[in-house]
């Protein structure tokens, strides 16, 4: 058998796709789960207000995460 030499895995790079795919589902989960399960309690129409409101909250948890990576980026450290 030839020995190939494998190709070189970048893992920092597929750790910041999947904090970046995270930090999308945890939202999406946050807006939708969140707006049925009000949906279903309280109702349909109280499920807008509450949706507005998750969507604040969303948000406000990408703004953060995203100050995070700028003072990151900004600092020069990597992800371990």
């Amino acid at each position: 058998m030839p020995n190939r030499p494998r190709p070189v895995t970048d893992l920092r790079a597929l750790r910041r796709r999947e904090d970046r795919r995270l930090v999308f589902v945890i939202m999406a989960f946050l807006v939708v789960g969140g707006g049925l399960a009000i949906g279903v309690v309280y109702g349909w129409t109280t499920a807008e207000t509450g949706v507005i409101c998750l969507v604040v909250g969303a948000a406000s948890f990408g703004s953060l995460w995203l100050i995070l990576l700028l003072i990151e980026r900004w600092l020069g450290h990597e992800k371990e």
